[in-house]
């Protein structure tokens, strides 16, 4: 069924219409709202997630546009993971073993390994909420500034001065803590 199809359809209260919808778009939007919340909830809130947007798409079919819906969807996607992430009081997980690094044959080298991941993350942590939040998901999360941009409603400058920002001090914080940088 073509795009423009299950549109009308929607806008006509045509549940096949929201059927067809979430057939095509149901593993895309899955994609954006687990990579959001990982770990910080369970596959089931990740689930209702994913209800809660094509409830928007139906209740708000007049938005959709033809040729527009996947963009559409993503957006509202993102907007809708982290305000789940907001309502539970939670932000984005900073997973204890992502600073891992492949053992050594050495135990103090292993010793050693274990303090910078402890300083990093520490480091980390002590960065201001939103300026944590843009600081994991481009460098933990792998999302581009446009996609941070766009999932945080912040200017893409802003997310490149809160990087730099970022950056900025963990090197100060680190280098006071005597990591070798």
């Amino acid at each position: 069924m073509r795009e423009a199809t299950i549109l009308q359809k929607i806008k006509v209260r045509d549940p096949s219409g929201l059927e067809a919808l979430m057939d095509i778009y149901v593993p895309y939007v899955s994609v954006i709202v687990w990579n959001i919340l990982r770990d910080a909830m369970s596959p089931e809130d990740a689930e209702e997630v994913v209800s809660d947007v094509f409830l928007a798409a139906w209740n708000q079919s007049s938005d959709l546009r033809p040729g527009h819906v996947k963009g559409w969807l993503g957006a509202v996607a993102r907007h809708k993971a982290k305000d789940k992430l907001r309502q539970t009081g939670q932000t984005l997980p900073l997973e204890d073993n992502v600073l891992d690094i492949p053992s050594s044959d050495h135990p103090s080298e292993d010793m050693e390994r274990a303090e910078e991941r402890r300083m990093v993350r520490q480091a980390v942590n002590s960065l201001a909420g939103e300026d944590r939040e843009v600081f994991l998901r481009h460098y933990y999360y792998a999302q581009s500034i446009k996609e941070i941009s766009v999932g945080m409603a912040l200017n893409e400058s802003t997310i490149k001065t809160k990087l730099r920002r970022g950056r900025m001090k963990l090197k100060e914080i680190l280098t006071k803590e005597g990591a070798a940088l």
